[in-house]
């Protein structure tokens, strides 16, 4: 019988059923692991299945049992790839389980920031509406999407999805490829960042993190963007320089900015994000992009069927 054992279940949450797992074999599951305690945890387990807990050289090398690493995401950041591949391990994720939710939360962003959502939710909560004497408030003009353009850096699965919504707004879409070669022949694409920037009144991030995206948007290129536009980063942390986003947005370089992914996650208390002047222009959730139930759920599929699709000639 197959040994499992899930080292960070909490990161899936409690109200969703982790059974097609913890039905094909002997199933151990903990809320979350520090470091020192991976290597006792997984000794003897034939499947290690990981959000974020780190697995490389020395935890690999403690568990002679190991037979398979699997990845309750899509990215595999936390996992020494290499290394598992040259001892005969494969690293398993999983993929294209969180596109719906990811768009959603997306475009909550995109509306929140262009629509200035906390700003009119907060004028009639604070009584300001109340003594106005009018039934509107038309000081605080906002933009229609339509006929603006729409810019992804980055055009896979969630990026194409993300765009589909822009062109329903009736907007433009432009895309960055960060390969630096054009793939697409629904979308034009610019691949000078710089003048993809430039060109767009608003931009969202779908790349994953890598030597090419490491950095790619800093204060430089944030001044490239025009003043009334607005960045979203749903990728990784680090794509977008999170102190130049705070820094642009204070000096009003754009309009706005929201992010669900930060460098260090969860956010530190200190982070330039929660020290800025002006805290209005940013919108932050917790990393919660790829987190609604249908995606959760779908994930515990795809881990149940990496599992199985390994071990179906054994």
């Amino acid at each position: 019988m197959l040994k499992i054992v899930f080292l960070d279940a909490q990161t899936l949450g409690n109200d969703i059923s982790l059974a097609p797992v913890a039905s094909l074999g002997e199933y151990v599951s903990y809320p979350s692991t520090r470091p020192e305690e991976v290597f006792e945890r997984i000794a003897g387990f034939d499947v290690v299945i990981t959000n974020k807990v780190w697995m490389g050289k020395e935890q690999i090398d403690s568990s002679p049992a190991l037979k398979l690493i699997c990845v309750a995401a899509t990215g595999t950041n936390n996992v020494d790839t290499a290394y598992a591949a040259s001892k005969g391990i494969p690293v398993r994720n999983a993929v294209d389980y969180s596109t719906e939710s990811v768009t959603q939360v997306t475009w909550m962003h995109i509306l929140g920031l262009v629509g200035k959502a906390r700003y009119f939710d907060g004028y009639v909560k604070d009584g300001s509406y109340s003594a106005s004497g009018c039934f509107t408030n038309a000081t605080e003009p906002f933009f229609e999407l339509r006929g603006k353009t729409f810019g992804t850096v980055g055009l896979g699965n969630i990026g194409s999805r993300v765009a589909g919504v822009a062109e329903s707004f009736g907007m433009k879409v432009l895309y960055y490829p960060t390969s630096g070669k054009p793939h697409s022949d629904r979308y034009e694409a610019d691949t000078d960042l710089e003048s993809f920037l430039s060109r767009c009144d608003v931009v969202s991030v779908h790349c994953p993190l890598n030597e090419r995206t490491n950095g790619l948007i800093g204060y430089a290129q944030l001044k490239r963007m025009k003043p009334s536009a607005f960045i979203v980063n749903m990728g990784r942390g680090g794509i977008v320089v999170e102190a130049d986003l705070a820094r642009a947005l204070d000096e009003g370089l754009i309009a706005g900015g929201a992010t669900d992914v930060f460098t260090k996650e969860p956010l530190p208390a200190d982070h330039p994000y929660l020290k800025m002047q002006h805290p209005e222009r940013l919108l932050l959730t917790p990393h919660i992009g790829w987190a609604s139930r249908e995606a959760r759920i779908c994930l515990v599929d795809k881990i149940a069927e990496n599992i199985v699709r390994t071990f179906k000639n054994h």
